[in-house]
């Protein structure tokens, strides 16, 4: 039962950190110029937006990572 749940969270981990991967920036654009908040090249620094997208990416990373190193010592035992 504890695979179970421990299989379904690492799913929906591994989607959300996916998903905020996809909205970080490349070489230009980024989840700030989807929603019209591009201030122009010149501007150095990122945005609040942004700095929370990478706040949020780290965040399940680590989430998923323990969620990885659980769900392989559960399926090992």
């Amino acid at each position: 039962m504890i695979n179970v749940i421990l299989i379904g969270f690492q799913i929906l981990t591994s989607s959300l950190l996916i998903l905020f991967i996809l909205l970080h920036a490349g070489r230009g654009g980024g989840l700030s110029d989807m929603f019209g908040g591009q201030m122009g090249g010149s501007m150095a620094g990122s945005t609040v937006v942004e700095r929370n997208l990478d706040r949020l990416t780290i965040i399940t990373a680590v989430v998923f990572t323990f969620a990885t190193v659980l769900l392989a010592l559960r399926l090992n035992s």
